[in-house]
């Protein structure tokens, strides 16, 4: 047995258990952590001259931020919301330029724009219920 396939098997089944028992809220988080990794690996992937895992990297990137951007309830809030729709789009756009120029401070830029972004829907996270 491939060490390397059990590993990655073992991380799906922990991955899905996290994200079957986790809120809304937290999910929105995961994929916002996930997008960030991504840029970061795409970074790495940059500094390395790895062609194929810095495309990778990045359009799993991109899959991410379209998602959180698919994510927003535009038919409810499409005025309070159409800010951050706009910025995810340009998220996007920026990810595929890094992608064709390999330049690292496209995705720094970017990172940091989610970064704000993540900080904002964190300081927002939903108060737990008192037990009693």
């Amino acid at each position: 047995m491939n060490p390397m396939l059990a590993l990655r098997q073992y991380q799906k089944v922990g991955a899905h258990a996290q994200t079957s028992e986790a809120s809304p809220h937290r999910l929105v988080q995961m994929l916002m952590e996930g997008g960030l990794a991504r840029i970061a690996q795409a970074k790495g992937a940059i500094e390395r001259k790895d062609i194929p895992a810095k495309c990778t990297s990045i359009s799993k990137a991109i899959g991410i931020v379209s998602g959180l951007r698919e994510g927003l309830d535009l038919e409810n809030n499409a005025e309070a919301l159409a800010d951050l729709d706009g910025l995810y789009i340009y998220m996007m756009k920026r990810l595929a330029e890094a992608n064709i120029s390999s330049d690292p401070r496209i995705l720094d830029e970017v990172a940091g724009l989610l970064t704000t972004v993540k900080e904002g829907w964190d300081a927002i996270a939903p108060v737990p219920a008192p037990q009693f």
